[in-house]
């Protein structure tokens, strides 16, 4: 008996490849005029998660350290830093959007994955030559003496880099995950237990390339050299692309089926259009139900949410049918399927608006708590060797490591004996959960920041210029709100990609893995948002800003706690969604449409369209 990467038996001489491709040959060959898909599963992973790791250690080996790089190559404040670090990635993850859009409506994910690859070795390269060449940075900031900052052309030089990397990420994110598990089969359950898998072990490589970057990458750039330490980075991007297009000719390139938005816009534009017509006494039977042959997605059954929607399926004497079923004027009438994948869509918004605010805490937790460390004794033991502020992070990566092939070979089994689900616990409680170990994390970093100003107010190890007095609590006091945080992310992050690709219809999944990161992007605004407003009031007040450019002369703690009771009435909001959502094409919606037929047969109506 073997075992392969997911766990899976092999028995008999029949391997799970082999079953699979029995039912291709039966229920996924399309027709005779369709070529055949060969799954090859975790065959082409090497190719696509190694070409993951290297892209993440070249991309986060590059970012997680930009904050120290800003203040101290390009001498900028520390709030200005931060501010600039959440808007680039908040731009960076609302480009996801526009990436994922190209892809699913023109280009593909393998077309879009190659051209924007391409694009983020040419900016980690431009940011490299930031640091190599003199001339495109301000010189060094000397003791006693006013700091010179960057001039107009090195903004430029260095914007277009982050440009380049922008361009990079808005297709490589979006697009990474679902062609990953594109290469399973659907149909199958090998195919759909890799899908799983796939997730939490992407996710696992993920964070192994980001403690590799987090410590190694991130140490040389800031104790050795900034030109070699940004240098590393680009040539693991170039060693990422060569990875990735090794596997060509094995991935499954589902090729771009049309604007998937056309659709949804549709159904808008068609229900406005028909918004004083009554609905029909039997819903669904009398609604006009067509789904094309070959549409790549899956049959949803009814459900009774937004059912002001359906109006968009109530055929009016001036609608037409063509020949095959389908609507002459998709503009004048929609169908059912049509409907439904527009309520997928509006399901997932208000769970999605949820997880904006969740990822507030994982924005601090990423850049001002490298000012906090900075100010902390961040020596090991005796030893002369100081911790790099930015790697301080790499915690919450150790944490989100160790517990995601725990949870996945541990847990999940023991909750599928306890609740005979899937997957132990649906992904709205993993989500649940997740805030919930965000607001332990807030609550604690709030007691830790008032341990470290105080200690640096009477203790300090030393005074630095720019930076104010050291503390002499140990920076190791950090780690307990990191490992929270990684605990948090191993319930909300894992479980939300998951969620998003599974309940989106199967031509918007590129679409539904951006929503991932604009969720990201919303959180970094956000957080630019209150840092500047809570600044901006705090200022005036008689003890000062809680914000200062030297935290010990601040209240880091007060601005923690505000964000975990936002977090507070967050978990609330998300319940209540939880509760509302009803999963796609699940049991539930079709018992619901089951009772509506049944009613309809009762009272004598044709069922018939």
């Amino acid at each position: 008996m073997i075992m392969n990467p997911i766990g899976e038996q092999m028995t008999n001489g029949e391997t799970v490849e082999n079953e699979e491709e029995r039912l291709l040959k039966n229920e996924n060959s399309g027709g005779d005029d369709d070529p055949k898909i060969n799954y090859r599963g975790w065959k082409v992973m090497p190719f696509i998660i190694g070409n993951e790791i290297f892209e993440k250690l070249g991309a986060i080996g590059t970012l997680s350290n930009l904050l120290v790089y800003f203040t101290t190559v390009f001498n900028l404040e520390n709030i200005e830093a931060t501010n600039i670090i959440n808007i680039f990635n908040g731009s960076t993850n609302f480009a996801t959007l526009l990436g994922a859009f190209s892809s699913d409506a023109f280009f593909g994910r393998y077309k879009t994955l190659a051209f924007c690859t391409a694009a983020s070795f040419l900016g980690l390269l431009v940011i490299q030559l930031t640091a190599a060449v003199e001339k495109l940075h301000p010189p060094p900031c000397e003791e006693h003496t006013t700091c010179q900052g960057p001039t107009d052309w090195q903004k430029t030089v260095l914007k277009t880099g982050l440009g380049l990397l922008m361009v990079g990420a808005a297709g490589i994110r979006p697009c990474n995950l679902a062609f990953g598990a594109d290469q399973f089969n659907p149909n199958t359950d090998s195919g759909k237990k890799g899908i799983s898998s796939f997730f939490t072990w992407y996710y696992f490589t993920f964070t192994i390339a980001q403690m590799v970057s987090l410590t190694i990458i991130v140490y040389i750039q800031s104790n050795v050299s900034w030109a070699v330490g940004l240098g590393i980075p680009a040539a693991l991007m170039f060693l990422s692309s060569v990875i990735f297009f090794m596997g060509e000719k094995m991935y499954v390139k589902v090729k771009p089926s049309g604007s998937p938005i056309t659709s949804i816009v549709q159904v808008i534009v068609v229900a406005t259009k028909k918004r004083r017509l009554k609905l029909p006494e039997y819903l669904y039977p009398s609604l006009f139900n067509y789904v094309p042959p070959k549409s790549l997605n899956s049959k949803l059954p009814y459900t009774y949410q937004f059912r002001s929607l359906d109006k968009a399926a109530i055929m009016t004497p001036q609608d037409q049918i063509n020949p095959n079923g389908s609507a002459s004027d998709p503009w004048n009438l929609c169908s059912m399927q049509q409907v439904e994948e527009m309520k997928c869509l509006l399901r997932v918004l208000p769970i999605w608006v949820s997880a904006v605010f969740y990822y507030v805490v994982i924005v601090q937790q990423h850049t001002i708590l490298v000012f906090q460390a900075l100010l902390s004794d961040r020596r090991i033991g005796q030893s002369e060797f100081m911790i790099p502020g930015a790697s301080y992070y790499v915690f919450l990566m150790i944490s989100l490591a160790i517990w995601l092939p725990i949870y996945d070979r541990k847990v999940v089994p023991f909750l599928q004996r306890i609740t005979r689900k899937e997957g132990g616990i649906t992904l709205l409680q993993r989500m649940g959960i997740g805030i919930f170990f965000a607001i332990l994390s807030m609550l604690v970093s709030a007691i830790v920041e008032e341990r470290r100003r105080t200690l640096a107010l009477t203790k300090p190890l030393e005074v630095e210029t720019r930076k104010g007095a050291i503390s002499s609590m140990s920076g190791l006091w950090l780690i307990p709100q990191l490992t929270l945080a990684g605990l948090a992310e191993a319930f909300m992050s894992v479980a939300q990609i998951e969620f998003y690709y599974k309940q989106f219809p199967e031509n918007m999944r590129s679409i539904a893995g951006s929503l991932f990161y604009a969720a990201h992007a919303g959180s970094s605004y956000l957080s630019s948002m209150l840092i500047s407003v809570i600044h901006h009031i705090t200022a005036r007040s008689e003890t000062g800003s809680w914000l200062p450019e030297d935290l010990n002369k601040g209240r880091l703690d007060n601005f923690y706690l505000i964000i975990a009771a936002l977090e507070i009435v967050n978990l609330g909001y998300f319940v209540l969604c939880a509760q509302w959502y009803r999963y796609k094409g699940t049991d539930n919606s079709s018992i619901e449409l089951d009772k509506v037929i049944k009613q309809s047969e009762r009272s004598g109506n044709d069922l018939s369209l």
